[in-house]
């Protein structure tokens, strides 16, 4: 083999490092190229790095030829690997092209470089902390290291573009670098000129259009058209004058929904909210409203579908806030149920059924699969050593438990799983922990449990998710974390808690224990189904039939890809199991979480009293939806999105096209003769609605919305070509010509109509009764643009479909969720709780409990000065203070005083 290198050229890093490691395997022979030398005979343009094999073939992909001495080295490819190259490909090249270019050729320096690749770095940093492994793909390093090492090298070398508070970043990158393959491709490559040996490089690339770069905005691309062939015209006009004689009859409307034999039967759920918690707007984007956007879709398709959820309402949990409150189980659950009901009615969410777990539905189900399991012998029994609070004279649930994480010091883990680097935790393994009720420390003690043998279970679920895995639709980070769990080797999971509020466990010796929630709470998907309808096992004991779509966030991915499925394997009994999960990224507010303690970010039963419509909510979460990493909320971006893309682009078109047709013909659309620029436009139309499917059929909800205002900015752009409001003032020839143009423009409004119902479906339901679509219309969406609103077809009034949002309004919200609630939930808490909250029962601090609350506070204190003066890191930092803060109140209140205001900011 013969490998063909070049000074200065930034692909070769990678394979140099790459050759270091598969040295001794085969004979390989580097030779140092010119940057003008043409290696391979039938390219006609310079290229390097190249790999000339034995066999005469050539390999000139930098990925490529890292991949072929990695595989030389007995390296085995991974699913992870392949995700991260093809994120290198498409996401982390084009940001650093830029940041490289801007650095050598055009002179920038500082943020004007780091701006551009910011968000990528960010984004392998946060990638290298959730997985808390020291490689991208694991424990060793592997290909994506290599890769990505290569890449980022020349920026990185030097410290100014590694930003400080990156750790994790910062540590992998220091590990590769030391390593001596790395070191001695550095030494080829650079020459001791560092980026500056790139320059003759770089000088022949063409500049970067893009100074974000894809990869790191969420901005819309102005794209130039596509290039059509005159095939691709003919067909989107034949499929236009086709009009609604194309669309197939209406489904029949079923009640209940039951799968048909010969359709696609398509199942939805969405993961269950806890009952006690209302959910933000994070919680809302991750399940419900992702997985209704879906639903919605799949009608319009006209799969037959149906879409449940319902609210998970059993553990100690529920106790607690009963306990609060001074309500019983029950009460609490019936209370918080007609809250999460409203939230999402209030968000439009589009259920089938919406049920609870607190059924007998519930426990029949969950029985007999216990059972089935029992009997084949995939439980255990084990004696347990567990937390419990004296204090509060219970064994706590792991998730009201709070300590430092075992494995990466997180100081506020939770007892079941850590936030921060994403490891499974048995709550007796934190470091000091602490009961969340009380704030007391736990004791200790042995308790008798059931567990589920997962390890017995695992080549069954092993050889399930080989067949189900190649051609669904997981999401990158569901892939990701089920490998995850699979290669560090499943243990028994416990199934059963000392608790009274749960599903009863029917065996002899457990009667006083319940179900824990890992366990039984996925079944409420089962026993929801069996509640809207006794036909149930229809949908969920019919894998042959029926294609099941699962969303949540990513932290609830083990139990849907791990615990049920095995749960289900074991049950032996052909369980329908998920076909495609869909995880999301986490949502953020503004620079830091949501916090209903602390006032923080804007909660489901807050946003309706905001004055802002639910379709502009679901719109803006959509749009920022955390597919790829996490994002985050922000009201400048809010009013920026509503203002430009709703008001500007799409409600300006929609309404310009509606008002032609209204003020210039009468209120009838007009005749259309079609230009050949007009059809060109159909084809472009065809074009981007037809992504739009394909996108949505995979699950890509934010990339498809893009879709939408691409049209209507195709839209907006034809109409000021060819102003329609002067040629209506001119010839027979000019208005034949207005009339054309309006017609094709409020077509486009139908079509847009129609795409827009998933995603705001009172919007899309306002623009088809101003245009008066016909009905069949409405409620199928065809891969294909028709003529649906044909010449003659008279509309109705037309009105403006968005309000435009004003910084003083924006700002007063921006205050208002950003701490200035807080207020408002203390009186509130005065005035409603039947019995003290957890908060208040410091008010009746003697004053040995308020000097060590002053003593915790100094303590505190000291940690944070010790932070900052460190310089550490901003989100450690960010959670000390935290708790400084939340300290601080405890006082406030225990002295009797009301809570302290934020400081450095006026009250208004």
């Amino acid at each position: 083999m013969r490998l063909f290198v070049s000074e200065g050229a930034p692909g070769c890093l990678p394979v140099l490092a790459a050759a270091g490691r598969a040295r001794g395997r085969a004979e390989l022979l580097i030779s140092t190229v010119g940057p003008e030398d043409c290696v391979v005979p039938f390219l006609t343009r310079p290229k390097v790095p190249v790999l000339q094999l034995d066999s005469g073939n050539y390999l000139f992909s930098t990925s490529a030829i890292c991949r072929y001495f990695f595989l030389l080295s007995g390296w085995e490819q991974d699913d992870l690997t392949n995700q991260w190259l093809e994120w290198e490909a498409t996401e982390l090249q084009p940001a650093l092209s830029a940041a490289l270019y801007y650095l050598v050729v055009q002179g920038k320096k500082g943020e004007d470089v780091l701006g551009s690749v910011r968000r990528a770095l960010t984004y392998i940093d946060h990638s290298l902390s959730r997985q808390n492994c020291p490689f991208l793909a694991g424990e060793t390093e592997s290909l994506a290291d290599i890769v990505l090492w290569g890449a980022l090298y020349p920026l990185l070398q030097d410290p100014a573009y590694l930003p400080e508070e990156l750790s994790a970043l910062h540590s992998w990158f220091q590990t590769l670098s030391t390593q001596e393959p790395c070191q001695r491709a550095a030494e080829t490559v650079l020459k001791q000129q560092g980026v500056l040996a790139l320059r003759p490089y770089l000088q022949k690339q063409p500049q970067p259009s893009s100074p974000e770069g894809r990869a790191v905005t969420n901005e819309p691309e102005e794209e130039e058209l596509a290039t059509l062939s005159e095939e691709e015209i003919a067909m989107a006009v034949t499929a236009w004058e086709n009009g609604l004689e194309s669309l197939p009859p209406l489904r029949p409307q079923q009640n209940p929904v039951l799968p048909v034999t010969g359709e696609r039967n398509v199942l939805i759920t969405s993961a269950l909210p806890y009952v006690n918690n209302v959910p933000h707007l994070g919680n809302i984007i991750g399940c419900v409203l992702s997985a209704d956007v879906f639903a919605r879709y799949s009608r319009l398709r006209q799969w037959n579908t149906l879409y449940l959820c319902g609210t998970d309402e059993y553990g100690t949990a529920t106790e607690t806030k009963a306990m609060e409150e001074g309500l019983t189980p029950q009460e609490i659950c019936d209370k918080y149920h007609i809250i999460h009901a409203d939230i999402y009615r209030w968000f439009n969410i589009s259920f089938d059924t919406f049920g609870r777990t607190t059924t007998p539905q519930q426990t029949k189900i969950t029985q007999d699969i216990f059972q089935r399991l029992l009997t084949r012998g995939f439980v255990l029994q084990d004696t347990v050593e567990q937390l419990r609070c004296e204090r509060c004279a219970r064994f706590l649930a792991d998730r009201f438990v709070e300590g430092v994480c075992p494995f990466c010091g997180y100081e506020e883990a939770r007892g079941d799983q850590c936030d921060k680097c994403g490891k499974l935790i048995n709550a007796v393994e934190l470091k000091k922990p602490q009961c969340k009720v009380c704030r007391s420390c736990p004791v200790v003690q042995s308790t008798h449990h059931l567990f589920l043998d997962l390890p017995k279970l695992e080549k069954r679920l092993e050889e399930w998710l080989g067949r189900t895995l190649p051609g669904s639709d997981w999401t990158p980070n569901a892939r990701f974390i089920t490998r995850s769990w699979l290669r560090d080797g499943l243990k028994p999971r416990c199934i059963t808690r000392d608790l009274k509020w749960g599903t009863p466990v029917p065996l002899e010796g457990f009667e006083d224990k319940v179900f824990y929630v890992w366990f039984d709470a996925t079944i409420g998907y089962l026993s929801i189904t069996a509640n809207y309808t006794d036909q149930w096992e229809r949908w969920w004991k019919n894998p042959e039939q029926v294609d099941l779509y699962q969303f949540m966030a990513k932290d609830n991915v083990p139990f849907h890809g791990i615990v049920f499925p095995c749960s289900a394997l074991g049950a032996e009994d052909n369980y329908t199991l998920v076909s495609h999960l869909i995880a999301t990224e986490y949502l953020n507010y503004e620079d830091g979480k949501f916090s209903k303690s602390r006032g923080v970010g804007v909660f489901g039963d807050m946003a309706q009293d905001t004055g802002i419509p639910a379709d502009i909510w679901r719109f803006y979460l959509l749009y920022i939806r955390p597919e790829g990493q996490d994002s985050a909320f922000s009201w400048t971006d809010l009013l920026l999105k509503n203002n430009s893309e709703l008001l500007n682009n799409l409600g300006n078109f929609i309404n310009r096209a509606g008002m032609f047709v209204s003020k210039f013909f009468g209120g009838y659309v007009p005749e259309m003769v079609l230009t050949p620029d007009d059809q060109r436009l159909l084809a472009h139309v065809t074009l981007e609605l037809q992504r739009y499917h394909q996108l949505l059929e995979k699950v890509r909800i934010r990339d498809a919305l893009r879709s939408i205002l691409t049209i209507s900015r195709h839209g907006n752009q034809y109409i000021q070509v060819n102003e329609p409001w002067k040629r209506i003032k001119g010839s027979e020839a000019d208005r034949q010509r207005a009339g054309t143009v309006t017609g094709l423009a409020v077509n486009i409004a139908a079509l847009l109509s129609v795409m827009l119902q998933p995603y705001m479906p009172t919007v899309s339901a306002t623009i088809q009764a101003q245009l008066q679509l016909p009905p069949p219309a409405c409620s199928i969406l065809l891969t294909n643009f028709l003529c649906t609103l044909p010449a003659g077809h008279q509309i109705g009034t037309v009105s403006p479909l968005f309000q435009k949002l004003e910084n003083d309004q924006i700002e007063s919200l921006r205050q208002r969720f950003g701490g200035g609630q807080l207020e408002e939930t203390f009186d509130l808490k005065a005035k409603t709780s039947p019995k003290p909250a957890v908060i208040e029962t410091v008010t009746t601090a003697g004053p040995q409990q308020i000097q060590a609350l002053m003593d915790e506070v100094t303590k505190q204190g000291n940690i944070v000065r010790e932070l900052k003066a460190q310089k550490a890191d901003k989100n450690q930092v960010a959670a000390e203070v935290a708790k400084l803060l939340d300290l601080k109140k405890q006082l406030a209140v225990a002295e009797g005083k009301p809570p302290e205001a934020p400081k450095g900011k006026k009250k208004k």
